[in-house]
């Protein structure tokens, strides 16, 4: 069955224009299309290979190597599965969507699997100039969760302390999406009057209020077709929750100062750092509204969850804000910011990072020009400490993590980690290995 069935599933794929690989129960790789060696590497020799060595340069299947193998998901659920991993690809270290589908045989027994590859082009896990930035655990189940909303029409709702990047993670969103070409609008919520909130969101018409001297298109008609932002959507005051709900609910809307209706043609993301749950119980935001709105959640975590990126953070952003300088951040300074807790979570990141660039007259970032509160790691009252230590023992658990599933050498462990090989072995001495 296996040898008549073999050369009509290498053809299926080489007709497929997405990157396509197909490999059997014991992680080979038996054939790749045309359009996975464009994406992945031409000059490479693919069959006989395992697909982790191939995507990770691991020696052992992901899941032993502290990731999530989708063949081995596959095998126990006989079902299609679809992960996000961290590929190394010729043109460095890339996320990709994989979707895995089983193949059975005559006798209902799964033979083959049929594994799809898309790039996830928003999201990079080495620093980059552009895009989001990280490869921690936490960072990249939001991302995970990112690849599965983002094709679809789903309202989302993106929660998270200030700072965190929601409106990054927002732009993602739409430009992973099927509205990509289409505009992506933003409306800050907070701090809009009623009268401003409403004529900024449906427009208005000459003469409907003081000072309308002129029609106005409203930001939703502005993102015809496209992904309308509501950034701080808490802060939405309740007589304009209620347009905002007929808005979801009926796809319509009306410009003040007008009766004729128009049809809206959005794809609706919206986020806040406030707890929604205990608005709604205190009657602070309507439950009906957030319902509509929290159709898919995405939680972003805060920068101490994700304390491994930061130099990888730190090093993007210095590109961002210093560029053609060529400016480098020592091995001192990189320690001292992996210890801070980042109130200002990534926003709060940048701006140091800014500040520092511009104090720097030399070639490299030293502990003198970042903040004090930097300096001397007291970013939060005496009865947070706790927070600190738990900040250490995060880094602590992640270190011997990676350490355990590591095959390679210290030098390669760090490039890993985004560190110096310095750092590393300073790190490594802290825990006694």
């Amino acid at each position: 069955m296996k040898s008549t069935l073999l050369p009509e599933l290498v053809s299926f794929i080489n007709n497929l224009s997405e990157p396509h690989i197909l490999c059997d129960r014991q992680y080979r790789v038996l054939a790749a299309n045309n359009a996975y060696r464009r994406s992945f590497g031409e000059k490479q020799e693919y069959a006989g290979r395992t697909c982790f060595d191939i995507s990770h340069r691991f020696s052992v299947p992901c899941d032993q190597a502290g990731e999530t193998c989708p063949l081995q998901q596959s095998l126990r659920s006989g079902q299609r599965e679809r992960v996000l991993h961290l590929h190394q690809t010729p043109q460095g270290e890339a996320y990709v969507n994989i979707e895995l589908s089983p193949i059975r045989d005559a006798h209902g027994e799964i033979a083959y699997f049929v594994e799809k590859m898309e790039p996830l082009a928003v999201a990079r896990g080495l620093s980059d100039a552009q895009g989001l930035v990280g490869r921690a655990p936490a960072f990249q189940h939001m991302l995970e969760m990112v690849a599965r909303v983002a094709p679809s029409e789903a309202t989302v709702l993106l929660l998270g302390e200030s700072g965190t990047g929601k409106e990054l993670v927002a732009k993602a969103i739409h430009d992973a999406s099927r509205r990509a070409d289409k505009p992506f609008v933003t409306l800050d919520c907070s701090g809009l009057t009623e009268t401003l909130f409403e004529s900024e969101l449906f427009g208005h018409e000459r003469g409907a209020f003081t000072g309308a001297t002129a029609r106005s298109t409203g930001l939703i008609e502005a993102a015809s077709g496209g992904t309308l932002f509501l950034d701080e959507v808490g802060d939405i005051p309740l007589v304009m929750q209620v347009k905002l709900l007929r808005l979801l609910e009926t796809g319509t809307y009306r410009r003040v100062g007008s009766a004729e209706p128009h049809k809206a043609d959005i794809r609706l993301v919206s986020a806040t750092h406030r707890n929604l749950r205990e608005m709604v119980a205190s009657s602070g935001f309507r439950q009906d509204l957030y319902f509509r709105l929290n159709t898919f959640p995405v939680e972003l975590p805060a920068l101490r969850e994700r304390s491994t990126d930061i130099p990888l953070l730190a090093e993007s952003l210095l590109s961002r804000v210093a560029a053609g300088r060529n400016l480098t951040i020592s091995d001192e300074a990189v320690d001292l910011l992996c210890h801070y807790d980042y109130p200002g979570n990534v926003r709060e990141l940048r701006n140091i990072i800014e500040r520092a660039s511009l104090l720097c007259d030399g070639q490299a970032i030293q502990p003198i020009h970042l903040p004090e509160e930097v300096r001397s790691g007291r970013t939060l009252p005496a009865n947070d400490a706790y927070k600190s230590a738990s900040l250490e023992e995060l880094e602590r658990q992640t270190l011997e993590t990676r350490l355990a599933h590591h095959r390679g050498s210290r030098k390669k462990l760090a490039a890993e980690l985004g560190i110096s090989e310095r750092t590393l072995y300073r790190k490594l001495k802290r825990l006694g290995e």
